[in-house]
Formats: C-alpha cells, sequence, structure tokens
C-alpha cells in the first residue's frame, strides 16, 4: 500500500472572517476561521479527522502561523492528545507554508496531499478518488466544473466581455503529488508564488489530472460560509455499511 502524508495549511491571517468579528472581544487566534468551531467542533480537527484514521496516511502536517503555536498547543491540547499530528511553523506565503511542511515530510512517503485546512466538508470517497488518481498520474486534484456564467469586469465595475467557461474547472483540495516530484519542483520554485501546488507542478511541466469532486467541498472564507457548512455537514455522503450492520442503508448518496 503506498503510504501518504497529509499538509494541511491553517496559517493564513483569515482577513476577511476576522474582519466581521471585529466588535466581538476575543483574541485574535480566535478570529481565524479554521479555530472557530463548526457545529461543536473545530474547523481544523473536522478537517484532520478525514485524515489521521485512513490506513495509508503515516503522517499528518498542520501548518500555523508562528505566533499562534503557543496558544494553539494550549487551547487544543485535548486534541492533540488523541491526534498524533505534527504541528509546523507557517510562512509569508501559502507556498512557503507547504514549503516548511514538506521539509518535515517522512522519507518513506510516496505521495504527499495537500487540503486546506479551512475545508472541513470532505469525504471519504473523495479522497479515495484523488488518492487513486495521484498513484495512477503522479499528480491529481478535485475540482469541479465551472456552471455560472462568467463576466470579466474593470475597475469601475462594469462588465468587459463574457466568458466562456467551457473547460473551465474550479480547483478544490486535496491536490495529491508523487512526494519526489514536489520536492523538486518546490527546489525550483524560486521566488514564485502559485496559489496552490497544482500551479506549481504545471509551471514545473508535469500534468496533473483532475478529479470531479463535489460542490459541498467549499473553503470557508466568511460567515456566510460558515451558516451553509452547518446545513452541508448533514448532506455529506456517509460511508456505506456492511449490509449485515445496516440492511436498509440509504444509498442515494453513494
Amino acid at each position: 500500500m503506498p503510504k501518504f502524508a497529509v499538509i494541511l495549511p491553517a496559517a493564513g491571517k483569515s482577513s476577511r472572517f476576522a474582519a466581521q468579528q471585529s466588535n466581538l472581544f476575543v483574541a485574535e487566534q480566535s478570529k481565524k476561521k479554521v479555530f472557530v468551531e463548526l457545529k461543536g467542533r473545530p474547523v481544523w480537527v473536522r478537517t484532520a479527522d478525514a485524515f489521521v484514521n485512513r490506513d495509508d496516511v503515516v503522517q499528518t502536517i498542520l501548518v500555523v502561523s508562528p505566533e499562534d503555536i503557543g496558544w494553539f498547543k494550549e487551547k487544543f491540547r485535548p486534541n492533540l492528545a488523541f491526534m498524533e499530528i505534527e504541528i509546523v511553523a507557517g510562512g509569508a506565503e501559502r507556498a512557503d507554508s507547504v514549503c516548511n511542511a514538506l521539509a518535515r515530510v517522512r522519507a518513506d512517503v510516496d505521495f504527499v496531499a495537500v487540503h486546506d485546512a479551512a475545508r472541513p466538508l470532505i469525504a471519504k470517497a473523495w479522497i479515495d478518488r484523488v488518492f487513486r488518481a495521484a498513484e495512477q498520474h503522479g499528480a491529481a486534484l478535485l475540482a469541479t466544473p465551472v456552471t455560472s456564467t462568467l463576466k470579466r469586469v474593470d475597475a469601475s465595475g462594469q462588465i468587459e466581455e463574457t466568458v466562456s467557461r467551457a473547460k473551465l474547472w474550479a480547483a478544490q483540495t486535496p491536490q495529491v503529488f508523487r512526494r519526489q516530484l514536489l520536492l523538486d519542483a518546490y527546489a525550483q520554485r524560486g521566488t514564485s508564488q502559485p496559489t496552490d501546488e497544482a500551479q506549481l507542478i504545471e509551471q514545473f511541466g508535469h500534468a496533473v489530472h483532475v478529479v470531479e469532486g463535489s460542490p459541498l467541498n467549499i473553503k470557508l472564507t466568511n460567515h456566510d460560509d460558515f451558516r451553509m457548512a452547518e446545513f452541508l455537514l448533514e448532506a455529506l455522503p456517509k460511508e456505506k455499511l456492511p449490509s449485515f450492520l445496516h440492511p436498509f442503508a440509504d444509498e442515494r448518496f453513494e
């Protein structure tokens, strides 16, 4: 069985989310979306849970801002006691944070998955699909086809043109790569700051395979996302139980 390491970037400033809490008397760290509770559980815990109990995941790394590490370890000590998670200090930008974590990935790992800590609505079936695609192609990510009509807008807010959505997909995470491929791509990154790992791999000259994900796999950015996520949690596909345990299992979401 191939071995996977999972990197969960959680070092972002959450500027938009924090701005909506500017009038609340809470610690600065508590304004960061990945530390907020979603239906009774911190966002990062829900996200990490999708990976830490997988047989093929041998290492899980959470990237946290350097100034938050002490607070984080104290605040979430009970969670960390039951989860084998390594904490790594983040960098100035996302790519810097992932690079820091990549340096800590074990040498016996075959593939590295990068998944936004702020995407807690991730199902096992989707992870299975993108992991298997990475094994086959060396690089794969979840994405969904763009269905909305797209408009290019100028600085004044006026439409310049309608952009064709043909062949356009919205990238999600996990994004999964052969460990050495990702190491080599980061070694040649220079000063570029790709917005995701797939962009870096593309620049490195390696094809990335797209696996259709789900619109449910949203990234939490603002308070409206949190309200929506509370309802979407109940819509996530559940693992199919053996028929002898659950003879009336609902197969609608398989």
